[in-house]
């Protein structure tokens, strides 16, 4: 495995990488999700690259940045040990030289969920990953569902822009409480620890209501707030059962939809989602 962090030494490389290549874009301190998602990159690619990268442009200012868990070893020995072929991880001044002044944009489905709970997030994923593709050329790129509106957002920048390579998403990996997997469970106390699997019990008390036939979308969401208001460590940012390509509230579901959520535990934000199937018949 090549461990790359210069830009120049990349783009000399992958003239010489030949056959199919897939990309892993992650922001490091990897766990089993991002490891399912090179596992599978290397069943379908001849070569498999794994992008570790903190980026800034997608934090706030009061968010987390300089207390991101990192831990450049680990991940290295990780992806490796799934038959990583390469590892791009530059400095961020790599990535951002002096004078970078583009961004790549997404409007309308930024503007929900996400977007509006962090607002600029997505400018700084689109942008980022944007450059990514550019770099790496890939036949396919692997994101996890956990992260549904990146997905479907990059997504749209690859369709939009006639990028080539497919977008592959891949399911949610949980811990076996339900809890989905996160570089950021590493910060919850063991109280904190505990209460955070009231995301994941919220989202199952909106499958099984709709899996009983309740259709109207705000007794879905009043299912999913219920769950949470008895979890006193939880302080929900949104709850939503939307669309699940356009992101929109839904009033009556008639379709598939998307129930997601983002809850804050103590100083943790976590974010989970779970698909719905459309109703039968």
């Amino acid at each position: 495995m090549k461990v790359v962090t210069q830009l120049a030494e990349w783009k000399r490389l992958r003239l010489s990488i030949t056959g199919t290549v897939g990309v892993v874009p992650t922001m490091g301190f990897l766990h089993e999700g991002h490891l399912s998602l090179v596992r599978r990159a290397r069943r379908e690619n001849q070569a498999v690259v794994v992008w570790i990268f903190v980026n800034p442009k997608q934090f706030g200012p009061k968010e987390d940045f300089g207390t991101y868990p990192r831990d450049m070893a680990r991940d290295l020995a990780l992806v490796e040990h799934e038959g990583a072929d390469y590892v791009l991880a530059p400095p961020v001044e790599e990535v951002y030289p002096p004078g970078f002044q583009t961004r790549v944009e997404v409007e309308r489905l930024t503007q929900r969920l996400e977007g509006a709970a962090r607002p600029g997030h997505f400018h700084g994923v689109t942008t980022v990953v944007a450059k990514l593709l550019c770099l790496t050329e890939p036949r396919r790129a692997y994101f996890g569902q956990k992260d549904a509106q990146q997905v479907l957002v990059v997504s749209r920048m690859v369709r939009d822009l006639g990028m080539l390579g497919e977008i592959v998403t891949c399911p949610t990996m949980r811990e076996p409480d339900g809890l989905a997997m996160s570089s950021r469970n590493v910060r919850l106390s063991p109280p904190e620890r505990k209460a955070a699997v009231c995301l994941y019990r919220a989202l199952c008390a909106a499958r099984d209501a709709h899996a009983a036939g309740q259709r109207e979308g705000e007794a879905l969401r009043e299912a999913m707030r219920r769950v949470l208001a008895a979890e006193p460590l939880a302080r929900p940012d949104y709850v939503s059962m939307a669309d699940p390509e356009t992101l929109e509230e839904l009033a009556t579901l008639q379709g598939p939809a998307l129930a997601s959520l983002a809850v804050r535990i103590g100083a943790t934000r976590l974010i989970d989602n779970m698909p719905l199937p459309a109703p039968e018949g």
